[in-house]
């Protein structure tokens, strides 16, 4: 379970979220959209234990991520690139991270294995395509097997079957009771896993609920999301 419970936070001056509260719960896909500075990323950072702030609470089972021992076998987080050093090769970055929460090195390959990428197990991340530091990102995120996923733009820069298989493997992972949180602007693939869809806009949740609640009276998820944010369709994100 994640719970975000009253959450604001204000930098320099500009208030960035607005008593934001929603849950993603077990054994669901929970879609997180919302225009470009809408406060996902401001949002995550703080669940993930990245920022602070200044009210409110953001917790993974029922802690912070920064009072979690062994964070990477509660959540598996995905932000930005792989987090790898250029110079380091996928297996040797897998390693330092798996030895980082007391993981044995054969966990390495078995998440280079699930993501597609043991063919490149020993080739540097600073040569990896975009699609491929996002598998390495995952791969990173699985090392601890985690019940809680959290993902933000997981498919950018992956090739039309390296979508659907993250797709499925999305699906999967709730099915087998993981609780999955996604943030994308791919609004069309999140309507084919989400179960559940929170927007935000200018820091503030404007709906949140199941994905037939949220796009009810609306064509697609899409439209919900121009009929309910200030983001112009066309318009920059």
């Amino acid at each position: 379970m994640i719970t975000i419970d009253h959450v604001s936070k204000i930098r320099s001056g500009t208030r960035i979220l607005s008593d934001v509260t929603f849950e993603a719960r077990p054994g669901r896909v929970t879609g997180f959209l919302g225009p470009n500075g809408a406060g996902k990323t401001s949002t995550l950072r703080i669940l993930l234990g990245l920022d602070s702030p200044q009210s409110g609470t953001a917790l993974v089972c029922g802690r912070p991520y920064r009072n979690l021992a062994r964070p990477l076998t509660t959540v598996g987080a995905l932000l930005d690139g792989s987090g790898a050093h250029r110079a380091r090769t996928a297996r040797a970055h897998l390693r330092w991270v798996a030895a980082s929460n007391g993981l044995p090195d054969s966990r390495a390959d078995e998440v280079l294995d699930l993501v597609g990428l043991t063919a490149d197990a020993r080739k540097r991340a600073g040569r990896f395509s975009l699609g491929m530091s996002r598998r390495l990102g995952l791969a990173t995120a699985l090392l601890g097997d985690p019940e809680v996923l959290v993902l933000d733009e997981p498919v950018n820069g992956l090739d039309p079957a390296g979508i659907r298989w993250m797709r499925g493997f999305l699906r999967d992972s709730a099915t087998q009771g993981r609780t999955v949180l996604l943030s994308s602007h791919l609004m069309g693939e999140l309507a084919e896993i989400a179960d559940d869809v929170v927007i935000i806009d200018r820091g503030r949740i404007v709906i949140q609920g199941g994905l037939a609640d949220v796009t009810g009276g609306h064509p697609t998820l899409e439209d919900a999301f121009f009929a309910l944010t200030t983001t112009e369709a066309g318009g920059a994100w």
